[in-house]
């Protein structure tokens, strides 16, 4: 591994022309920085965090997101749930609850026999009123049955979208990296070419993934299949809690516990994620309740 210089928060497409073989690579630096420090986790729970965050953003890269693409993650083990976000704009977000006291391992199996992980897109799509855009929603689910998330997102791939896929994700302190391989649907590439890139994925070692920008990534492993990137984006920290998301969550809960949260006169409702409050009177909160909602849904919650 060699020294680099400092690289941008980006995820990169890439097309192995010769072997039939579609890639991205994300980097992140900051924005795994700012997702990190909102609050005090063992390096486990981080490294769990950061991978799934390189990954959320891995997967915006082929996937048609024009909302927002979640990865999810529960059950009754230690790790009660993981969740992270990465919108069509670049924008991530993320977080993880433990149970209180408890040790969390980077074996997934630990989670217990009941853990399940979740890939959801959400899309907006035009309301039949015009005037507010729902969002269509797709949900795979999938048991947790590999020791890593590398193995949870390649069995998900081979069994809900039947597409042979290879990841590798890796964090540091300060750092987390993710490259995804996919073998494009058809006849692409010659006979070998999936085999050839898998056995040449394979010798990467996760500090060189953390550690060399995309050109160096893709001249040292892929320089013989006809490399070519196809785009870039850029990544960065961002949270989609506003006011308005807040109030459809004190309606969705109901006028008798919005009312109880105002019991000192004011409700304050506090982002996990970006830790933003938003404060509400009792006159606000009664005002959610007595103006017209037709046409709206109940929410699923902040998120």
């Amino acid at each position: 591994m060699t020294a680099t210089s400092h690289q941008p928060d980006t995820l990169t497409r890439f097309l192995l022309n010769h072997a039939g073989v579609r890639g991205v690579r994300v980097h992140l630096d900051e924005t795994w920085r700012h997702i990190r420090h909102r609050a005090s986790y063992s390096d486990a729970t981080a490294e769990l965090l950061g991978e799934a965050a390189a990954a959320a953003a891995l997967f915006t890269g082929h996937a048609k997101v024009d909302g927002r693409l979640s990865v999810q993650l529960r059950s009754k083990g230690p790790l009660r749930s993981l969740f992270v976000e990465c919108t069509a704009a670049g924008t991530l977000r993320g977080i993880a609850q433990v149970e209180d006291g408890a040790e969390v391992s980077r074996d997934l199996r630990m989670l217990g026999a009941d853990a399940m992980m979740a890939i959801t897109i959400e899309n907006p799509i035009a309301s039949l009123s015009g005037d507010r855009r729902e969002p269509g929603r797709y949900q795979g689910i999938v048991p947790l049955e590999a020791d890593s998330l590398s193995g949870a997102f390649e069995d998900y791939f081979r069994q809900s979208e039947q597409l042979p896929t290879r990841l590798l994700l890796a964090v540091d302190g300060d750092t987390a990296a993710g490259l995804m391989l996919q073998k494009l649907p058809g006849d692409s590439g010659d006979d070998d070419g999936w085999t050839r890139a898998t056995a040449l994925f394979d010798t990467l070692a996760p500090s060189e993934l953390l550690a060399w920008p995309i050109e160096t990534l893709l001249l040292r492993l892929f320089h013989e299949d006809g490399a070519e990137v196809l785009g870039e984006r850029p990544l960065r920290f961002g949270c989609s809690c506003s006011r308005e998301r807040v109030q459809d969550v004190l309606k969705s809960l109901g006028q008798a516990e919005a009312q109880a949260a105002a019991a000192d006169d004011y409700a304050r409702v506090r982002c996990e994620f970006c830790g933003e409050s938003y404060q509400f009177t009792a006159p606000e909160i009664d005002a959610l309740f007595t103006v017209d909602t037709s046409g709206f849904g109940a929410p699923e919650g902040l998120q």
